[in-house]
């Protein structure tokens, strides 16, 4: 059995892996140790009381909680924190760790974390969930299948209104980093290794207030085995959409993820020469989390050859990622702070 720990109680943590570890605990009691589950957080204002939880005062004193050894520590944290934490975590005896999308914000940041999970062994699980969706897998067996025949793009549509959280918070440098690393993960298992055609970036602008690069990102790719892939996220638009198209020769797919956690199911509809079109439950977080535990709690070092295939393709996503970034206005480095406009400031 084995212990949770999650660190960072924001909305990744407190929203949505507290949730997703009590419907994993009901449905596999034999793989979680019973009793509450511990969490911290490096803000103190971030810290409350949640039910079926205790909340220590930094990840030292969890650490005394648990048994470091045989507990999984869901690293929700933005992913300008993660080597600092990641280091403090090694140093205290953690090695297995769920890590929230992105795994890095640059690509100076993925080397740190490299070297930290060789030189201390940590076993590391990036929360890309889409991996392990129905709708992702349904998609990648018409792909592979040929049903119409041979695949020749993809679109992704990640449109959301995100103004509150991004002026609450500045873990997320860019647009790129919040949304945009789900569908680069689906595009790269659906039509492999790619390299970076376009990119582009919009800033947040609403009220008197500027959020540069927060608005919105786009970007082009051309993968290795011909097939071009689009994906475009707005954090400024009214409603929210997660949509999927994949043209083939004779036909194509339009497929869409769950918008939230209030309803689990995925829609999919396949035009060709037969019309088809289905709903059905996905949870792919809640699938991702029973799928990792039950990885990490396997006895015995022997090589996890999928683990590793799949850390290699999350170090592909920050490297597109970088190079989507450089490629806009020369970003070198994480984006300003918010700020008010120029003819709003006082």
């Amino acid at each position: 059995m084995l212990h949770s720990l999650v660190v960072g109680l924001g909305r990744a943590g407190a929203g949505l892996h507290l949730r997703v570890l009590a419907q994993a605990r009901e449905l596999d009691r034999d793989l979680f140790r019973p009793g509450a589950i511990i969490a911290c957080d490096p803000a103190p204002r971030a810290r409350r009381a949640l039910t079926g939880v205790i909340v220590a005062e930094s990840v030292r004193a969890a650490a005394e909680l648990v048994s470091p050894a045989r507990t999984v520590v869901h690293l929700c944290t933005p992913p300008v924190d993660r080597p600092a934490l990641l280091t403090e975590l090694a140093e205290l005896g953690f090695r297995q760790v769920i890590v929230e999308k992105p795994l890095a914000s640059d690509l100076a940041g993925l080397a740190e974390i490299n070297r930290l999970r060789s030189r201390y062994g940590m076993r590391l699980a990036v929360v890309a969930h889409w991996l392990d969706a129905e709708l992702t897998r349904r998609l990648a067996e018409l792909v592979d299948r040929r049903t119409l025949g041979q695949l020749r793009s993809i679109s992704f549509h990640q449109h959301k209104p995100r103004f509150t959280h991004s002026i609450s918070t500045h873990g997320h440098p860019t647009a790129f980093d919040v949304e945009i690393p789900h569908a680069l993960g689906a595009a790269l298992r659906l039509a492999g290794s790619a390299e970076l055609l376009d990119a582009g970036s919009t800033d947040m602008r609403f009220a008197d207030l500027v959020l540069p690069g927060m608005g919105g990102a786009r970007l082009a790719l051309r993968h290795h085995q011909g097939v071009r892939t689009d994906i475009s996220s707005d954090l400024t638009a009214p409603v929210r959409e997660r949509r999927v198209e994949l043209v083939f020769e004779r036909g194509r797919a339009v497929g869409h993820y769950p918008l939230s956690d209030q309803d689990h199911h995925a829609q999919l509809s396949v035009h060709g020469p037969d019309e088809q079109w289905s709903v059905f439950p996905d949870d792919a977080l809640t699938e991702f989390t029973l799928r990792t535990y039950r990885r990490f709690n396997a006895i015995g070092p022997a090589p996890d050859s999928a683990a590793d295939d799949r850390f290699a393709l999350q170090c592909e996503v920050i490297r597109l990622l970088s190079a989507a970034k450089q490629h806009c206005r020369g970003w070198t480095g994480p984006a300003p702070q918010w700020r008010r406009t120029s003819d709003h400031a006082g």
